[in-house]
């Protein structure tokens, strides 16, 4: 076990530099520079004026030496400065980072809580009109477009309540938060909770036509015992797969639902920082992201453990 750990913590560490070094190449080869935008915003197109703002920022150095500059950064806790604000890059990360934490964490809340339970009962009642219903709304959340639903939701607000859901930086308390971005959360989990629900349905059908299943059956288990107790354990290996790859795909993958909703998070800061070429924030965002899906499958591997007792790792 303890070999194993330490394997995993290496490989994490490998994946991390590795990604680290492509996404510092690949910002840099991407046509065009923080200097060129800045330069052609004022109108006035002077190349000493543009050399002068490049050396300023350090991209005249080589490339080795400014991502051992970053790296050094990052392991003394300094995450360099924003070109555009000119800022510490940690005083525009950190306060946007809570934000799209909470409502990716909502988002897969939402995703289990309907995705697991529905697709069980898709799954025992096969055939059914309700498995036929669940199966229309699964291929529905997986079929609409995250900015349509977010459109639609917005809309239907308006409709009904006569306002619409702002984000509102001055919202304290759990509850206050909670119905901040209870609507934002459904919209952007409905998608991870069809997901969820099909997956749970198809491994579970799987599962119940297992030898065991049916010789608890033959011995006079309970259809709850035989499903809960026998069966839904081991069809749950692959869902929790999905909901640790979903969990890391929210926090990076709520750039549409963060710009609909206009909610203050890393992923709409990110596309602004993408389109500003701000090197520092762009870097550090999507190592951010990185390192969360890296810990996600750690993590999920741990769970597989827990789950099933006959997985051993040397």
């Amino acid at each position: 076990m303890g070999a194993y750990l330490a394997r995993r913590l290496s490989l994490m560490v490998v994946t991390l530099i590795g990604m680290s070094i492509l996404i510092f190449v690949l910002l840099r080869l991407v046509p065009g520079n923080v200097a060129d935008i800045l330069v052609d915003a004022t109108g006035n197109d002077d190349p000493k004026e543009k050399a002068q703002i490049v050396h300023e920022l350090g991209l005249d150095r080589p490339i080795a030496e400014q991502y051992w500059q970053w790296i050094d950064g990052l392991a003394h806790g300094d995450l360099g400065y924003a070109y555009v604000s000119e800022r510490p890059a940690i005083e525009e990360i950190g306060p946007r980072i809570p934000i799209s934490a909470k409502l990716a964490g909502l988002a897969i809340f939402f995703a289990i809580l309907f995705g697991v339970p529905l697709g069980v009962m898709s799954a025992v009642r096969q055939n059914t009109r309700l498995d036929y219903i669940l199966r229309v709304v699964s291929l529905s959340g997986l079929s609409f477009p995250s900015f349509w639903l977010g459109l639609l939701v917005l809309m239907a607000a308006a409709q009904w309540f006569g306002t619409v859901p702002i984000y509102d930086t001055d919202a304290h308390g759990f509850i206050a938060q909670v119905k901040m971005l209870i609507l934002p959360a459904i919209t952007v989990g409905f998608r991870s909770s069809a997901l969820i629900m099909r997956l749970t349905r198809s491994s579970m059908l799987e599962v119940l036509r297992q030898d065991y299943v049916r010789t608890a059956r033959s011995k006079g288990a309970t259809n709850a015992s035989v499903n809960y107790n026998h069966a839904l354990r081991n069809a749950l290996l692959p869902v929790v797969t999905v909901i640790g790859i979903e969990a890391a795909f929210l926090v990076g993958g709520l750039i549409v639902t963060e710009t609909v909703f206009n909610i203050p998070g890393v992923a709409r800061f990110l596309v602004e920082a993408i389109r500003w070429r701000d090197y520092p924030i762009v870097q550090n965002l999507t190592m951010l992201i990185a390192f969360i899906v890296v810990t996600m499958n750690f993590l999920v591997d741990m769970a597989y453990m827990v789950l099933d007792p006959r997985i051993k790792y040397g």
